[in-house]
């Protein structure tokens, strides 16, 4: 399966909110402060800065040319690392290798050190990204624990 990694513009700012909103749903699992507002949605995920901070950049992952979740990453300088803030892929496309090849194509793109991290609760992520981030990286990353908060993986490229 062909997949993509394409910039979102301010014009596609409704599609990645709608995005989000499945993205806050999986997340109220690991999150009891997330709550439906009482028009059935999800509070807003804030995504203004993606459009106006040039270190902030919103990506849509496309697999065969359909929408198949988004990256929001941030790179900011060769001294800071880049961080994929948010990473999403639709259950539909889950365990196809999309959201792999979806990273590697960002680690591509975006060389210098990187963090991602996890939710300690979200032990989907954790074995998605040490699998991911062990074969891109060939073993050579760090891992640690944020005062057991989030594991936090940190590599070079």
């Amino acid at each position: 399966m062909e997949v993509q990694i394409i910039p979102v513009t301010p014009k596609e700012a409704p599609i990645l909110h709608n995005l989000m909103q499945f993205y806050i749903y999986e997340f109220s699992e690991y999150i009891d402060d997330i709550k439906l507002d009482k028009d059935g949605r999800f509070e807003p995920f804030k995504l203004d800065g993606y459009w106006i901070e040039p270190h902030l950049t919103p990506l849509f992952i496309m697999a065969n040319n359909q929408l198949a979740g988004f990256v929001l990453l941030e790179a900011t300088s060769d001294t800071s690392p880049n961080a994929i803030n948010e990473f999403f892929v639709l259950k539909s496309y889950s365990r196809k290798g999309i959201g792999k090849k979806a990273a590697f194509e960002v680690f591509k793109r975006w060389r210098g050190n990187w963090v991602v991290a996890q939710l300690k609760e979200n032990k989907p992520a954790q074995a998605f990204w040490k699998k991911v981030i062990h074969e891109y990286t060939k073993g050579q990353y760090e891992e640690s624990d944020d005062h057991g908060k989030r594991t936090i993986q940190s590599f070079t490229l």
